[in-house]
């Protein structure tokens, strides 16, 4: 007589059981159960990949879009995943943010591309919001006009704005007659007639960054603003004219970076001189110690110090009690780590000990060769 195999008590047999399948029966029931699932996820998967690339959304090599589950109500559309990545390529961009990542300006000068990120997905296209609201798409061949811009990124019908980058459009150096643009003062830098400077970083700058009360508080960098780039006079001339340089800013936010590592936070600074005019230079305020060639009428230098007690004089750095020339070395220190980690941030950097005139302060500028004073 046949045995018949019976469930243990209590436990209900399934349904492959009831079909009176063996256990490797059931096991190859399984396994091929398995691998249909598979496949036809993995169709799903494929073919709305197909559908995305044929109607115009994201290109399958963004990977973060591609190992989203297309199956998903709660999946971001394709345009969301380019316009993060976008949005991710500014952040980090060292051409456009520094080594620092805190700075927040990117110049734009006559006859050249605007400085923003070149290797972002084809279906993104950059658009620049002037203050008076014009928009424009950001092309090489269609440069902005002089002014102030927001940095927004499109993606079809996404769009959203850069957070902290600003592109300064420069008002050309072929405006300026007789030493001004309009009212404002500026004068003439050597070799603006055309003859050859001993290096290109005393070339004469080919336009200026137009300064309305507006603008007057940009943020240019994670500690610094565009008024502390405003030379001093002229208070009730508008619009003024600056140079800067966002690779000062960025060699000035890396030494506070370094300041921080070594133990002194930074929450404020002050500000002695940034921008000069070469008609300031010349003549303005107390020109000792003045160059002929300052960097400081080229926009990369700055006279600053560390006041986080708001009380405009430098801060007591090494605990002595007092502020001094000490304290000033501290920073020195912090822009000397700066310069050799970083080479081609080269440049000035000079003490300046407390007098009845100024608080103290150091001098640090990207000149491209070491200075020191």
């Amino acid at each position: 007589m046949d045995r018949i195999e019976l469930p243990p008590p209590g436990r209900r047999r399934s349904s492959l059981q009831r079909m009176g399948l063996s256990h490797r029966q059931r096991d190859r029931v399984i396994d091929w159960t398995l691998v249909a699932l598979a496949v036809v996820f993995g169709t799903a998967w494929m073919a709305a990949i197909v559908h995305a690339v044929a109607s115009d959304t994201p290109r399958p090599g963004l990977s973060r879009g591609i190992a989203a589950n297309p199956l998903s109500p709660a999946a971001p559309a394709p345009a969301v995943y380019l316009l993060d990545a976008a949005l991710t390529r500014f952040a980090r961009d060292p051409e456009v943010r520094g080594y620092s990542g805190q700075v927040n300006i990117v110049v734009h000068e006559p006859g050249s591309p605007t400085p923003l990120p070149a290797d972002i997905e084809e279906d993104t296209e950059i658009e620049l919001v002037s203050e008076e609201g014009d928009t424009m798409v950001a092309t090489p061949s269609t440069p902005p006009r002089p002014g102030v811009w927001n940095v927004l990124v499109r993606v079809r019908n996404e769009i959203r704005q850069v957070p902290d980058l600003t592109v300064l459009s420069v008002v050309p150096l072929t405006e300026k007659r007789s030493g001004r643009i309009g009212s404002y003062v500026i004068g003439t830098w050597p070799h603006e007639d055309g003859s050859t400077p001993r290096t290109p970083a005393y070339a004469a700058p080919r336009g200026m960054v137009r300064v309305t009360p507006d603008n007057l508080d940009l943020p240019v960098s994670r500690h610094f603003r565009l008024r502390h780039f405003v030379t001093k006079g002229q208070e009730n001339v508008w619009p003024k004219y600056v140079l800067i340089s966002p690779r000062l800013l960025d060699k000035l936010e890396l030494t506070i970076d370094e300041l921080e590592r070594m133990g002194h936070p930074v929450r404020r600074v002050g500000v002695i001189s940034g921008f000069r005019t070469p008609s300031y230079n010349a003549g303005g305020g107390d020109t000792a110690g003045r160059g002929a060639l300052s960097r400081h009428m080229y926009g990369d230098a700055m006279d600053w110090f560390i006041d986080n007690d708001g009380d405009g004089r430098m801060d007591d750095l090494t605990g002595d009690g007092r502020a001094g020339v000490a304290d000033l070395r501290v920073m020195v220190e912090a822009a000397e780590r700066v310069e050799r980690r970083y080479p081609d941030l080269a440049g000035g950097i000079g003490v300046y000990p407390p007098t009845g005139a100024h608080a103290g302060f150091i001098h640090i500028d990207t000149r491209g060769y070491r200075a020191r004073w």
